[in-house]
């Protein structure tokens, strides 16, 4: 009698439709009015969806990440991600990729953190990114859609993609804010990851008590809007709301050297233990390890693979809170 052979995880396939070059560098002091001699630069292949497909496989997931690339910038980006070896399906656009930078000040270790607006994606180009999704969509598999729209692209263009998933039998997965976040939520997904910024201004309210957070979260799923909500609140932990309750989870103690990329981690790690079969509540943990992991990194560079897999035994081993 043979062995039974474990079924391949589905691929976790993500969008990326306004990808970033990310640029760090540092200075001693941000002074206006003068040249600011920086130190050492970085680059980084930067936007939700990637920054997401780059920690899955870091985590020894499969992947498939689904982006836009245009122009000088979007040459070198391409360069970086296939330097990573991650697979790839890339939109070509008429407009240049956008750069984001990152600058930290040596003196006072604030961080500043400059978003540029990305090009103009005319219609056929963000039809071409739903075409190359559905050709993608693994059943029973996850689909991520993750970052900010530039011009150009609809604001239910998310909602389209919850759409799309569903008819395929995937779980889709949304991490937005503003107009792209709300009609996402009234197609309804699989997980929605907002900070309490993005469900403040979704909901009205600026979520400043537990109380209000849990109860924010919860309406979500009650109303059909997601079946879990995954609300990130930075170094007070994180809120997790589904149909069997509510979870909330502190974050480890560790040294914070940037906030760059702690979202996009904190989701990776939470849709992959999904993906590898893991419950819901190890997926939580593990989302926070990955959270906290990537603030222990410099400038733009995400959370290491021994880092998250530490933390995430160090939260195995606590309770969560009430």
């Amino acid at each position: 009698m043979e062995a039974s052979v474990p079924a391949p995880m589905p691929p976790i396939v993500t969008l990326t439709v306004n990808p970033a070059l990310d640029i760090s560098t540092s200075t001693e002091q941000v002074i206006s009015g003068h040249k600011l001699r920086c130190g050492a630069s970085r680059l980084d292949p930067g936007g939700g969806g990637i920054n997401v497909a780059r920690v899955v496989q870091r985590l020894g997931g499969r992947t498939l990440a689904v982006y836009t690339a245009g122009g000088p910038t979007g040459e070198a980006y391409r360069r970086l991600i296939e330097a990573e070896r991650l697979p790839a399906l890339v939109v070509p656009v008429q407009g240049s990729t956008r750069e984001d930078f990152t600058v930290d000040e040596t003196t006072t270790g604030k961080q500043f953190r400059f978003v540029l607006q990305g090009p103009v994606l005319s219609e056929p180009e963000w039809r071409l990114c739903l075409a190359l999704l559905a050709d993608s969509i693994p059943a029973g598999g996850f689909v991520v859609a993750s970052g900010s729209l530039p011009p150009g692209v609809p604001a239910d263009f998310y909602a389209q993609v919850a759409r799309l998933s569903r008819q395929q039998g995937a779980r889709c997965v949304v991490d937005a804010s503003g107009p792209a976040l709300s009609a996402a939520l009234a197609e309804g997904v699989f997980l929605v990851k907002p900070s309490r910024r993005e469900l403040g201004l979704h909901v009205g309210a600026t979520l400043d008590s537990p109380g209000s957070q849990v109860e924010a979260a919860a309406a979500l799923v009650a109303d059909g809007s997601a079946d879990h909500v995954a609300l990130t609140l930075g170094g007070e932990g994180a809120v997790l709301a589904s149909k069997s309750g509510i979870l909330r989870l502190a974050v480890p103690q560790v040294h914070v050297q940037s906030t760059v990329g702690a979202g996009d981690s904190f989701l990776a790690a939470f849709v992959l233990r999904l993906a590898q079969g893991r419950g819901v509540e190890a997926a939580f943990r593990a989302a926070v390890a990955a959270g906290s992991a990537a603030v222990m990194t410099p400038a733009t560079e995400l959370c290491r693979r021994d880092d998250v897999e530490r933390l995430e035994a160090q939260l195995s081993a606590e309770s969560f809170a009430p």
